[in-house]
């Protein structure tokens, strides 16, 4: 039974993969969003900066930006930005990139721990690219960085499979309430995609368990996840963290759509918590249930907005439909679900 239960998971995650791979053949992303998008946030080096964030350049900055111009179609920028997150920030001697990047300090990497989404992101965008455009180089890279995640940053804790944020500082050895996770680490469209890389039982379980772990993440009167999770024993708010579903949080729903999620239990109640005045995305505090900060930028609400499609086909507001830069981040969430409606839900538009 076990070994039918792998054959079905295993042609499941190449069946997604061979949906991923296909969707990425055509650009989901305009060419006019896309410049608009670097001309912004892409320096001539290569690197992506949040300006948001004192201008530094991190290591999930860097894997939005190869996503972005794979699903952009734009190999030079790929190349590009591929080029300083190989040079500058994969300097670790584990294969996982040091996370944080100062343009003013020297050496410019202030903090060498890695950041596990970011390495997802790096590992996903170079295997779509190495397939999108038949190139092996791309393809061993990738490769590489998906088996040091599963070698350094996924774990087995009470019967699940985990993904730690980073190498050290989350574990039960490093934490008093170790193991501590980061839900919105977990970007589940990419699990099939790393499976080919570094083939493994373990990418369906972690994407599964994820799931199974958001379902029982329901903290305070909004019945919401944290953005750090203490896992010790029973789910709750890790120490030494804000008590918020917060800006880590917000991409939770946008990952799952995004990966194709048909849990309408699990996505209604997310976007009813997090929905602030005028219907907008908001971060809200665990313990009281009130809104933090109402977002009205574009690439906040256009989650919400994701969300009302999916749930009950309402067609995105038409300002939220055209992109034009804001900041960095939330910038960035705008051309991802852009790209979803696009490649996936084109009624939204």
């Amino acid at each position: 039974m076990e070994k039918l239960l792998a054959a079905f998971l295993a042609g499941l995650f190449s069946l997604c993969l061979a949906n991923a791979s296909a969707a990425a053949q055509q650009p989901s992303i305009s060419a006019e969003a896309w410049q608009a998008y670097k001309a912004k946030f892409l320096d001539p080096g290569g690197r992506i900066i949040d300006d948001a964030n004192g201008n530094i350049s991190h290591s999930e900055g860097q894997g939005y930006g190869l996503l972005l111009s794979v699903l952009a179609n734009s190999p030079p920028d790929f190349t590009l930005i591929w080029s300083f997150t190989r040079t500058e920030l994969l300097l670790r001697s584990d294969g996982l990139a040091a996370w944080k990047w100062v343009p003013g300090a020297k050496p410019h990497v202030t903090d060498i721990n890695n950041a596990t989404d970011g390495d997802i992101l790096i590992a996903y965008a170079l295997g779509l690219a190495g397939k999108q455009w038949k190139r092996p180089d791309f393809t061993a890279a990738g490769a590489a960085i998906a088996r040091a995640i599963l070698e350094k940053t996924v774990i087995s804790n009470a019967g699940r499979t985990l993904l730690l944020p980073a190498a050290s500082g989350f574990s039960a050895a490093d934490r008093e309430d170790g193991p501590v996770i980061n839900p919105s680490y977990w970007i589940f469209e990419a699990f099939p995609m790393l499976d080919q890389l570094a083939p493994s039982p373990v990418w369906a379980k972690l994407h599964d368990d994820g799931i199974a772990i958001l379902r029982d993440l329901r903290f305070g009167p909004k019945q919401l996840p944290s953005d750090w999770v203490s896992l010790k024993s029973s789910p709750k708010p890790a120490a030494g963290f804000p008590e918020e579903f917060g800006y880590n949080a917000l991409r939770i729903p946008l990952y799952l759509m995004r990966d194709g999620s048909t849990d309408r239990q699990l996505l209604t109640r997310l976007t009813q918590g997090m929905t602030g005045e005028n219907g907008n995305s908001a971060t809200i505090d665990i313990q009281s249930g009130e809104t933090k900060d109402n977002l009205s930028d574009p690439g906040y609400r256009i989650v919400n907005h994701l969300l009302a499609c999916v749930l009950d086909k309402t067609a995105l507001p038409v300002d939220v439909k055209q992109f034009v830069p804001t900041q960095y981040y939330p910038s960035t969430l705008h051309l991802l679900g852009l790209s979803f409606a696009a490649a996936k839900q084109p009624e939204c538009l």
